[in-house]
């Protein structure tokens, strides 16, 4: 069976009709290792305030994608602005409003939760006694006040996923990223960390860009990229995605899309 056209759909507007300016936006974005092409013309914004699940199997590109936009690696071709900041031209005032949760641990075990804060808060040029006050603020926001002294190595699972999204808060970025923040972890964990990523989302206005392969994961309310060997498949607001896809639901919609290729079976429901 040939592959499903890709569905383009219009970015949303805000009332009256003028575009606000996005949080994040990729612009034909391709990346090659070599010979080999991680990602070709990606393409899609996401809104102040939105939560955005880019959905795709392991080895779609979303990993490459995540290190373009956080200037781990030097963006090839396209652009990426955050905020109107280009990443390449304007990389601090960029960064600034950026939060990151990698996919791989980045805490220090040995030290307490608190001091992994303040060591962040160092590089991002807070002084310590701000580093303290804000320390203390996002550790109570995600439920780990009482642990500010414990040792990293000390926490669970789900609780080191929490202390890394409070890292990422500190500096009180308008935009956060998370690359498959919830692998690892137990169902009580899984809806803990993305029940924190939506009331960002919902109290805050932070827009959050959630990189998953697990379905369960994604509301219809959401916005959606389907990214897939490299490509944006499909993007637009999950219940329309599914309707033009002419599937029944997320997961029938994610194998029209990908129809033909051998590994589309491994998404996870």
């Amino acid at each position: 069976m040939a592959a499903a056209h890709p569905i383009r759909m219009p970015e949303p507007q805000p009332h009256g009709g003028v575009r606000a300016t996005p949080a994040l936006s990729v612009e034909r974005i391709s990346h090659a290792y070599g010979p080999r092409r991680a990602l070709e013309h990606v393409g899609f914004d996401v809104a102040p305030g939105r939560f955005v699940a880019l959905l795709g199997l392991n080895g779609a590109g979303k990993s490459t994608l995540f290190a373009l936009i956080t200037r781990l690696f030097g963006v090839q071709a396209g652009r990426i602005t955050i905020f109107g900041h280009d990443i390449v031209s304007n990389p601090g005032e960029a960064l600034r409003l950026l939060g990151v949760v990698f996919q791989p641990r980045t805490l220090d075990p040995d030290l307490s939760v608190m001091q992994n804060l303040l060591y962040h808060a160092a590089l991002h040029g807070i002084g310590r006694r701000e580093a303290r006050l804000r320390g203390g603020e996002v550790l109570a926001r995600i439920e780990l006040g009482d642990r500010a002294d414990s040792k990293v190595r000390d926490l669970s699972g789900g609780q080191m996923r929490r202390l890394e999204i409070a890292r990422a808060l500190l500096h009180r970025p308008r935009l956060l990223l998370l690359d498959e923040a919830t692998v690892g972890l137990d169902v009580k964990a899984r809806e803990s960390i993305l029940g924190h990523a939506r009331r960002l989302v919902a109290d805050e206005g932070i827009g959050v860009l959630w990189a998953t392969h697990l379905l369960d994961e994604i509301v219809a309310g959401d916005d959606l990229v389907v990214l897939h060997q490299g490509r944006v498949l499909a993007k637009g607001v999950v219940d329309r995605v599914i309707s033009d896809s002419g599937a029944h639901d997320l997961h029938g919609a994610f194998m029209q899309l990908t129809a033909g290729a051998a590994d589309a079976g491994s998404i996870a429901p």
